[in-house]
């Protein structure tokens, strides 16, 4: 019933999902891009994923001063 397809790909251009039907070159049948060609992302080592986690609240919480800060200017001006 189910037939091996070869392997599952989404194309790393368009976003399409494919078989690649055990052809030697993983081509996007919709934009053509051969998917050896994919940018590989570099992983994060756990301390330089723990830092990126520290910051996003950090930042988050600068936001939130900020919109602060413009409120009591806009109330202090009317």
């Amino acid at each position: 019933m189910a037939r091996d397809l070869g392997t599952k790909y989404v194309c790393y251009k368009c976003g399409t999902k494919f078989y690649d039907l055990k052809k030697p070159v993983p081509t996007c049948p919709k934009c053509g891009a051969d998917q050896r060609e994919a940018p590989v992302a570099k992983p994060l080592s756990a301390r330089a994923a723990k830092v990126a986690a520290a910051k996003e609240p950090e930042e988050v919480e600068a936001a939130a001063d900020d919109e602060e800060a413009e409120e009591k200017e806009e109330d202090e001006e009317d």
